[in-house]
């Protein structure tokens, strides 16, 4: 019996201590449960918030002291990174900090405000991450931030809040762009100086241009032949640059072609090109002293549809036959149809345009191409005028400057290139690629 009374005792023992380790376990279990999420993991510090400088106020910057358990070398890893939001303010602006704000180590109690006026700005920051900029501020609008710690679990911690909130400046200058004023200015410095020059009667030189030289030879060509000419100043209005440039020279070849007695065609895609070009060549047969020469109904307005006018042009050139072509302006995919129905029928071509995709075309199929800038360079060429010969020096001056600065950052990243370890090279590098070159960001 005793023995007996020693078992179950020492069996009641053992059960009395499984139970006790159980009953602790469950309540550990039971305490993680019931803790709040939001002490999973610790809260950034030093939440700071300030305007980004040489902006049109419309950037805020926010950068904080990473979280204490933010600890990538560790494993397992905590943090998955950080929320960033934003909540508008209804403070008057003279009662708040116009630049920068900071908060004490622990996240600081907030105004009376609602969890609903806090506003996600970002995607989950990446942890090791300590400052984001908010691009979408709006000047004259005071905005608090706040940015939580986030676990690998998808927990957020208690939010550290800004201390003060802050108003995005508009700033007038941007002055990270000096280097660009300063290249603006010279620039048109050396073209004022240049015009100023040439007004005084210092003679410029300008590179001859063929296609312009052979203007003469063209309109003596269809005065030999007895035959007209025909000159497209392109196919758009007059908002674009070319369609000015070619009307200029349409007034030269006019003037030539009244003088010789020979009459030129000018079919137009737009209303406002044919009445100016209308007036351009009534202007040169004034000047040429033929007035009689000019014939209003040779200037004439055909359709916007762009093959539809060049169909007609070219059913135009296969019956008359010219001797003469020039198309000067602004062209798209009708040009290699132009330029091939002109050399099909014999005459001599000049072409002419700033489309580069439109240029081999011309080439291919005309005698004399004006190149790019060479058509918006023959107002100055066949004019003479001083204050068009000194604004096109200065704007050579200007492209050599421009080329000299280039050849100067090609020589430093070679240099850089070369010796990679001289932190002088990598320097100036740096600062003359981006600065003077670049954004000066």
């Amino acid at each position: 019996m005793y023995k007996r009374f020693c078992l179950v005792n020492s069996w009641n023992r053992k059960l009395g201590s499984v139970w006790a380790l159980l009953s602790l376990v469950i309540s550990q279990e039971i305490g993680v449960a019931q803790q709040p999420e939001t002490t999973q993991v610790r809260p950034p510090l030093n939440v700071m918030v300030a305007d980004v400088p040489n902006d049109a106020g419309r950037a805020l910057i926010v950068y904080w002291t990473l979280s204490p358990d933010d600890r990538p070398k560790v494993e397992p890893r905590r943090v998955a990174g950080y929320k960033v939001e934003r909540r508008v303010e209804e403070q008057s602006p003279e009662a708040i900090s116009p630049k920068a704000s900071h908060t004490e180590e622990a996240p600081n109690s907030e105004p009376s405000h609602s969890e609903s006026d806090w506003r996600a700005i970002a995607d989950l920051l990446p942890y090791g991450e300590s400052q984001f900029v908010d691009t979408g501020c709006r000047p004259g609008i005071t905005y608090r931030y706040r940015v939580t710690t986030v676990t690998v679990n998808g927990l957020n911690s208690v939010p550290a809040v800004s201390q003060v909130a802050v108003q995005p400046v508009i700033n007038w200058f941007d002055f990270r762009r000096s280097w660009f004023l300063l290249i603006l200015m010279t620039v048109c410095g050396l073209i004022l100086g240049c015009t100023i020059v040439a007004k005084y009667g210092q003679p410029f030189y300008v590179r001859p241009i063929a296609g312009l030289q052979a203007i003469d030879e063209a309109v003596g060509r269809s005065t030999e032949m007895g035959k007209p000419m025909l000159f497209i100043p392109g196919i758009l209005d007059m908002n674009e640059v070319e369609t000015v440039a070619g009307l200029t020279i349409l007034s030269r070849v006019a003037q030539t072609a009244a003088e010789y007695e020979t009459p030129i065609e000018v079919p137009t895609t737009r209303s406002l090109v044919m009445t100016a070009a209308r007036e351009a060549v009534q202007a040169a047969c004034l000047t040429a002293g033929r007035p009689d020469a000019y014939d209003e109904e040779r200037v004439h307005y055909i359709t916007d549809e762009q093959f539809g006018y060049v169909a007609s042009v070219c059913g135009w050139m296969q019956r008359e036959q010219p001797a003469a072509c020039f198309y000067l302006g602004k062209f798209y995919a009708e040009s290699l149809v132009l330029a091939e129905t002109g050399n099909a029928v014999g005459a001599i071509q000049i072409g002419g345009t700033g489309e580069a995709s439109q240029l081999p075309f011309f080439v291919a199929a005309c005698d004399y191409t004006l190149i790019g800038e060479e058509l918006f360079a023959a107002s100055a060429y066949l004019s003479g005028e001083p204050e068009q010969l000194g604004t096109l020096k200065g704007q050579d001056f200007g492209k050599l400057l421009a080329a000299t600065l280039l050849l100067a950052g090609c020589v430093l990243a070679t240099l850089v290139s070369f010796a990679p370890q001289h932190a002088g090279f990598t320097q100036a590098s740096n600062y003359f690629m981006n600065t003077i070159l670049g954004k000066g960001e």
